[in-house]
């Protein structure tokens, strides 16, 4: 699970920045580095398969951006999370349902989560190549089922998930 926090005001540079989703690949590459060029702070919090395994997938996400607010350096005068719920932390937090198509902070924030997501995803590619991580980014897609059902999990999948191959 991969969080970021970034604090950055719009700005010409970064006119396309938007729900991470929406982009290309390569777009959200090259918007990645503008954020970080032009943001005033960025960080990002990861945790592994084990731990979500261990405290379930809404337990992890909210650590993970815990985590990336943390890392920050500084309480942002206002924390805008993407979702329904909001991690423990201090200071103002406000909830933004679609908030990545609605806030260009969360929008920056999604992208620079991602890429770093997609970028974990390659390198581990390279040790479990067989289930098409640099494809796929460990979502179920039906590549991702298939080799889990020839192959069985391998030491980074999550336990706690149902694999329907």
């Amino acid at each position: 699970m991969t969080a970021a926090a970034v604090i950055c005001s719009p700005c010409e540079e970064l006119h396309e920045v938007r729900d991470s989703k929406l982009l290309a690949e390569n777009t959200r590459e090259r918007l990645y580095e503008l954020i970080l060029e032009k943001s005033t702070a960025c960080s990002t919090g990861i945790v592994g398969h084990d731990e979500i395994d261990r405290i379930n997938i809404l337990r992890a996400t909210l650590k993970a951006m815990k985590m990336a607010v943390e890392g920050l350096g500084r309480i942002p005068s206002l924390i805008l999370v993407d979702g329904l719920h909001l991690p423990a932390l201090t200071g103002r937090c406000e909830a933004i349902k679609g908030g990545d198509g609605l806030s260009f902070s969360i929008a920056a924030a999604s992208i620079v989560a991602k890429v770093t997501r997609d970028r974990i995803m390659r390198e581990i590619d390279g040790e479990y190549p067989d289930y098409g991580f640099t494809r796929n980014k460990g979502y179920g897609t039906a590549e991702h089922r298939e080799a889990i059902g020839r192959l069985g999990r391998s030491l980074i999948h999550r336990r706690s998930f149902q694999v329907k191959v």
